[in-house]
């Protein structure tokens, strides 16, 4: 499970780019509680989502030259160049060179050998968000993806994750968590595109999920504020109850009662 005890090849960012940041302020203001604070003017825009003070995303308005409208995952990296070399190495590239932030840290954008965009972290002064696992803020994350051995191969090269197949209604789910860590850091998981009607038609991509206490009322408010509903709010056996929504600007995320684990 996600948390905010942050290692190398785990998630410790999320941020939306979007058309309208305004916009998108408002949405997910409404539809999670959050409230948005500029990071400062030199921060090009860049905000932060908090929920009760933490921080649970980051923000920013985004061009069409910068691609659509999109959540992106990152995933923290102890060395951001030598991560960026190694997705190179492994077939896949760097849209955005590794940077500093501020002295926050260090961050680049990347993109796997099939071309799906990701972020990395090095920690600074900000190792991560504040809050993931409770209501509101980040519990998981998936790539859909055309081939799972390709996939697994690719980021265990770059980042040494570990997957494994777990029992799932209809096959096995293969989940993956940080080199060297048991099966209580398991943070995600590689999930078949041809599996995913909603992911086949637009592509390979990372979804993120957010974990929310009532998720037939999260549907219902995402629509009153001119969200897409892409899959209706529906249980799945030893998950949860689980809707996946597009803002009104075309960013898509998943949202997730989590089942109660058993012991």
């Amino acid at each position: 499970m996600l948390t905010t005890r942050f290692v190398n090849g785990a998630p410790n960012w999320v941020d939306v780019g979007t058309a309208d940041i305004g916009g998108a302020t408002s949405f997910y203001g409404a539809l999670f509680g959050w409230e948005f604070q500029s990071a400062g003017p030199e921060a090009g825009g860049y905000g932060f989502f908090q929920a009760g003070g933490r921080i649970v995303a980051g923000g920013m308005q985004t061009t069409p030259e910068q691609g659509p409208p999109a959540w992106t995952v990152y995933f923290q990296s102890g060395d951001a160049d030598a991560t960026a070399k190694a997705v190179e190495s492994a077939g896949g590239s760097v849209p955005v060179a590794p940077m500093d932030v501020m002295g926050q840290g260090r961050m680049a954008i990347l993109a796997d050998d099939t071309g799906v965009p990701f972020g990395i972290w090095q920690p600074a002064a900000r190792k991560g968000l504040d809050m993931v696992g409770d209501p509101g803020s980040l519990c998981w994350v998936e790539l859909y993806t055309p081939d799972i051995a390709r996939a697994a191969a690719f980021y265990d090269s770059v980042f040494g994750w570990e997957t494994s197949a777990e029992p799932f209604p209809g096959g096995d789910y293969t989940s993956i968590n940080p080199a060297g860590a048991d099966e209580s850091a398991v943070f995600g998981g590689l999930v078949p595109l041809a599996d995913s009607p909603t992911e086949s038609a637009s592509g390979p991509c990372w979804l993120a999920w957010f974990e929310v206490e009532d998720p037939d009322a999260v549907v219902a408010k995402a629509q009153e504020l001119g969200g897409r509903i892409r899959v209706p709010a529906t249980d799945e056996a030893g998950v949860g109850r689980l809707a996946k929504i597009e803002d009104p600007y075309g960013a898509r995320f998943g949202v997730i009662k989590t089942a109660p684990q058993e012991s």
